[in-house]
């Protein structure tokens, strides 16, 4: 199994769409569904190499019986899908299990499937939250940042002053202007007189060899931790940090109706994207006075 994950990890790293821009999380993503992949395939006496006709809808029909959503099911084809075609470049087989597969659409709106972090939720977490949270959470609920853009923010990209950061890492390369909030500009500069270049915890953390970067660690896990610690102190669920972006496409949207624009704060590949996963949001009747945000 780790020689089969491997070579994925080689083929998205060499020979996949991003080649070596390929992100973290996308290589921690494939990993996982390569193993649950593998892993039913053992139990199920797949040969890998020579799967059945049938092996890759029976994947599907596995993961759907067990209760998953459509979406999680098509990342975990994905996944899956990813290693055959590593195989096929390893010239180890030519089998296409899931070119012909189909899962089910799911027709639940966005809001409604990952609802947003309410303001009572962000006030309460705030309010107990130390500077580096502050700002972490910030960075979602308003700036609309990934956890993978929020973790690849370097220290030039912030302009406190003009109230804007840059994206560099964005989503498929693209990179973007966000202007910040009051709260978030606020935000940044507190965290800035303490961490930043000169700053009085500088240096401090795994990063402390990379001080161009604005955060100390590098991995989404860490700062699930901070943030979680924070959650629980506030006594709010944590539902990791997509919430926090629809929170902050949400408040957008209600503020000016304009899809497009909520579409590239975001950086969605297509407005597209941000009417489905707002669909459910009344646009019209919406009267939220944001001033001060």
């Amino acid at each position: 199994m780790t020689a089969l994950v491997s070579l994925v990890t080689a083929y998205l790293s060499h020979a996949g769409g991003s080649g070596v821009l390929t992100s973290r999380h996308t290589l921690d993503t494939y990993r996982i569904g390569v193993k649950q992949f593998l892993a039913w395939s053992d139990m199920n006496a797949v040969n890998l190499l020579r799967p059945g006709r049938h092996d890759g809808q029976h994947y599907i029909n596995s993961l759907l019986a067990k209760g998953r959503k459509p979406a999680g099911v098509k990342l975990k084809v994905a996944a899956a899908n990813c290693l055959y075609r590593a195989l096929r470049w390893a010239g180890a087989t030519q089998a296409t299990p899931f070119e012909d597969v189909k899962v089910a659409p799911d027709h639940t709106s966005g809001l409604v499937k990952r609802p947003p972090y309410s303001e009572d939720d962000l006030h309460d977490v705030l309010r107990v939250a130390d500077v580096q949270v502050r700002f972490l959470l910030l960075l979602t609920a308003h700036g609309g940042l990934r956890i993978s853009e929020v973790l690849g923010l370097k220290w030039v990209d912030l302009d406190t002053d003009a109230r804007r950061l840059t994206v560099t890492s964005g989503k498929g390369r693209k990179s973007r202007i966000v202007a910040m909030s009051t709260s978030l500009s606020r935000a940044a500069r507190d965290y800035r007189a303490l961490y930043g270049p000169g700053g009085t915890e500088a240096q401090d953390g795994n990063r402390s060899t990379s001080p161009e970067f604005v955060f100390r660690f590098s991995d989404a896990e860490t700062a699930r931790y901070h943030m979680k610690k924070a959650f629980r102190e506030a006594e709010v669920k944590f539902r990791g940090f997509h919430p926090g972006r629809k929170y902050a496409g949400t408040r957008l949207l209600q503020q000016i109706k304009d899809f497009g624009r909520v579409a590239a704060h975001l950086s969605h590949e297509s407005v597209d994207t941000t009417r489905k996963g707002y669909a459910a949001l009344p646009v019209d009747d919406l009267k939220n006075d944001l001033a001060g945000w």
